[in-house]
């Protein structure tokens, strides 16, 4: 289990709320809690949010697949981790009204600023709407006291309308997570290396052309994309990274709750629409 430093003096967490910990949206929100702030790394890490553009920080690999898959939703606008309930004298006062103990710092027994794992703002129906989701193996909700915490964050939330609940490993698809993850820093083209030498309407005539390679057929990528380059004179491993840039895009679409092995057939579907945005490439 991470240990996280002392961030429970009242000082701290004034300097925390003046440094904007747990303020902004988009690319200016800062987590309360960042990866150097905790004592042991253990499974904690840092990605580039695409939907943001700023630097996600997780303490689990369950919060960070969650990420993957919140990142590829349509109807995710902003994802906000490590989203600290403030003021901290509101939820001491709900722990006092349940009679439960509230969290507390082991060494000095102040008490410390809760937070949730995600507070996400989603559209629906043109309108934004937030909801906060805690992260959490099945198992560690067979615990009395981790219960009690969470009926703390529960009660926080439902005081501000704002729908709040659980999210377990059985509600995380992990095969969508590991195909996002596996796609997810090709999001912008012009991190491809084998690209960065080409012009960028050559770049635009490259996409089409893999693209219909891929359009309506059952293919085994790896050989698709191996003559492509060759036929091409590109850099061995460039059509591999279009076929990243095309999925996480969603200019093609494939099965991506069954594992993606470019070295077998993969049914590939083409998104005329989106591909159309991307050979005008921005």
């Amino acid at each position: 289990m991470t240990k996280r430093k002392r961030l429970t003096t009242k000082k701290t967490i004034e300097n925390l709320i003046k440094e904007g910990r747990g303020e902004g949206i988009g690319e200016d929100y800062k987590p309360w809690i960042l990866i150097q702030d905790v004592a042991s790394l253990g499974r904690a890490t840092r990605l580039k949010g695409i939907k943001t553009n700023r630097q996600h920080e997780f303490l689990s690999d369950l919060e960070r697949n969650y990420f993957y898959i919140l990142e590829y939703s349509d109807t995710v606008i902003d994802i906000r981790e490590q989203f600290p309930l403030l003021p901290l004298e509101e939820t001491v006062l709900i722990a006092k009204e349940l009679g439960i103990e509230h969290p507390t710092d082991p060494k000095t027994n102040e008490p410390i600023v809760m937070t949730t794992d995600f507070l996400i703002t989603t559209s629906k129906n043109e309108k934004l709407i937030d909801v906060a989701r805690t992260i959490k193996y099945k198992d560690d909700l067979m615990n009395k006291r981790i219960l009690e915490k969470f009926e703390i964050e529960r009660i926080y939330w439902e005081r501000r309308e704002i729908n709040w609940g659980i999210v377990t490993e059985e509600e995380i698809n992990k095969n969508l997570a590991q195909n996002i993850s596996y796609i997810h820093s090709y999001y912008n083209i012009e991190d491809i290396d084998s690209l960065k030498n080409i012009e960028k309407y050559d770049i635009e005539d490259l996409v089409m052309e893999y693209a219909r390679r891929l359009i309506d057929e059952t293919v085994i990528i790896r050989e698709i994309s191996n003559k492509f380059d060759d036929d091409l004179l590109l850099q061995r491993g460039t059509g591999i990274s279009l076929f990243k840039y095309l999925l996480i895009r969603k200019a093609i679409q494939i099965d991506l709750y069954t594992p993606i092995d470019v070295n077998e057939k993969i049914k590939v579907n083409l998104v005329t629409e989106e591909l159309d945005k991307e050979c005008k490439i921005s």
